[in-house]
């Protein structure tokens, strides 16, 4: 049967191009299917016509599907081929770890948003900046970590402004496969020594935070994307006009009166470039996190998924605009992390900027100031709210993390005076020189402790923010376990690595003083320290001053 419907299909289509009989169709009917049955008289036609027309419906039914299911999937795989894509990290040595699942089973996504001042391309390079560039590694001017809370209920945005100086690792250019050596440098000058990759590898070797994904987009990208979005809302206390003058040359070109203005295309860019109107670069980061916030609250307020052509318009703008790591570089990912980051509302979003003070050896600088810096970076660690709107109490509920693999208790393979433990000095920090004697001072507190093998590592200082203590095998880590508590080292910080051979005690720059490891406080859910400048996503009250030499 189904083969001679088949079969029967294109007879079908040819009588039935019009419903109204034609001339002959009778007889013609007759000849084909047999039976002599005759339309004329008492209307014993409407049966075969009503037959015929079902069937001409269901072939231009199967014809739209079957055309729709194609385009969809061309357009599709059009999409993914929009979509650019490199390597997640191109450096050595990363000190980060996943955060430890929840008692659900979930972990939080860390995704580091980059903005390129690349001009290399005709498009970006109308948009600002000066021909010498062109042909040159752009800069990571915009560095911007999203954190997605494990239970996806709060997000926070963390930035470091560009002018941070910090120590870079050695980075590999995945493209070119040019070393790039660890240095000590400004983070901007990441992005051109090793890519996207070297800029995500210096910001986990700073923090000791895992970084799932990164997201770079240039000045031509951020454009085009603010025009599919249809425009975000920002605001100035005063007419603001930032351009050259005679005490500082450039400027970005905004020009906007006093009060909340709809900024889209090159306006939404000149507002993100903006820095001498609002007096320095810190001020642009806060111009920035008001920026996307703004854009958040428009999306969720936006039907975008019931009006196809907008719909599509964002799809085209978000897939040409950003190159993203290789893992996320398809739509469906993409659009599973858009939805994620969706569901979170919008009082649950933090921005907040990295705590830091004047760079000692250069006053345009800036490093991270070592208390507020490591209260945020423990915070992303143990995936603590940023804010504290979790209930309606206004007290956040923290989700109970469980242990990570590796950390339960396990036996030592050998008496403690028989192991060997070296101990490393890695008091050395951003802003202070590293405390000396520090290894030799812990190596005999384990002595006194029975570990009567330990030493103290002579070959140099290193820079460890928190203490560790490591060891190379399965075999060893109950033997680690013990020296960590012996010195009353949380299990937390005992990490296998492959950069040992033996169990090895490194001493951070979290203990710089005493015998007894210092008890840390967990900070709790929205117990952000001084200077991070916090912004609530909801809070669309925000508004910029303008530096009086930049009013009009």
């Amino acid at each position: 049967m189904a083969q001679s419907d088949v079969r029967g299909q294109d007879p079908a289509v040819d009588d039935t191009m019009s419903l109204a009989p034609r001339d002959g169709e009778a007889a013609e009917g007759a000849g084909r299917h047999g039976g002599g049955r005759r339309t004329g008289g008492s209307g014993t036609g409407r049966p075969r016509r009503r037959r015929r027309a079902l069937r001409w419906s269901a072939t231009v039914l199967a014809v739209v599907i079957l055309g729709g299911a194609t385009a969809g999937y061309l357009y599709y795989q059009h999409l993914n081929s929009n979509i650019q894509k490199g390597q997640r990290s191109s450096g050595d040595d990363s000190k980060a770890h996943r955060t430890p699942a929840n008692a659900a089973g979930q972990t939080p996504v860390n995704i580091l948003l980059i903005g390129s001042d690349s001009r290399n391309s005709a498009e970006n390079l109308k948009l600002g900046g000066s021909r010498d560039s062109v042909g040159a590694p752009g800069n990571a001017d915009v560095q911007m970590l999203i954190h997605l809370s494990a239970d996806r209920k709060s997000a926070a945005m963390v930035s470091i402004p560009r002018d941070t100086r910090v120590d870079i690792p050695k980075c590999t250019d995945p493209d070119t496969g040019k070393v790039y050596p660890a240095t000590n440098d400004i983070i901007n000058t990441t992005l051109g020594r090793g890519g996207a990759g070297c800029t995500l590898a210096t910001w986990e070797n700073l923090t000791g935070v895992y970084i799932d994904h990164w997201m770079t987009i240039d000045f031509a990208g951020v454009v085009s994307m603010a025009d599919a979005i249809g425009g975000v809302d920002v605001c100035v206390r005063q007419n603001v006009w930032d351009h050259s003058t005679p005490a500082q040359r450039g400027g970005s070109g905004l020009k906007l009166t006093a009060g909340t203005h709809k900024v889209q295309g090159v306006q939404a860019l000149q507002w993100l470039r903006t820095r001498h109107a609002w007096g320095s670069d810190l001020m642009r980061a806060r111009a920035q996190h008001m920026y996307l916030n703004s854009m958040i609250r428009t999306l969720k307020q936006q039907n975008v998924f019931t009006d196809s052509g907008r719909l599509m318009n964002l799809a085209e703008a978000a897939t040409k605009s950003l190159k993203v790591s290789e893992e996320i570089g398809t739509v469906k990912k993409l659009y599973d992390l858009a939805m994620e980051m969706k569901s979170v509302p919008s009082n649950r979003i933090t921005s907040v900027t990295m705590p830091n003070v004047k760079d000692s050896a250069n006053s345009e600088h800036v490093v991270p100031d070592p208390a507020g810096a490591d209260r945020i970076w423990q915070m992303l660690r143990d995936d603590v709210p940023l804010d504290k709107n979790g209930d309606k109490n206004g007290k956040a509920s923290d989700t109970p993390q469980v242990a990570s693999k590796g950390t339960a208790a396990k036996s030592p393979s050998t008496d403690p005076g028989r192991l060997g433990v070296l101990v490393r000095n890695a008091t050395r920090s951003s802003t202070e020189s590293a405390v000396p004697g520090r290894a030799n001072d812990i190596s005999q507190v384990l002595a006194q402790q029975g570990y009567t093998r330990a030493s103290a590592d002579t070959s140099g200082t290193l820079s460890e923010d928190s203490t560790v203590v490591q060891y190379p095998s399965a075999d060893l880590e109950g033997d680690a376990q013990a020296v960590a508590k012996a010195l009353g080292i949380p299990t937390s910080a005992v990490k296998r690595s492959t950069d040992v051979s033996g169990v090895t005690v490194v001493v951070g720059a979290d203990w710089r003083t005493g015998t007894a490891f210092p008890k840390q406080p967990k900070p709790k859910a929205g117990d952000l320290p001084t200077g991070s400048d916090a912004i609530n996503g909801s809070d669309s009250s925000q508004c910029m001053d303008v530096y009086k030499p930049y009013q009009w």
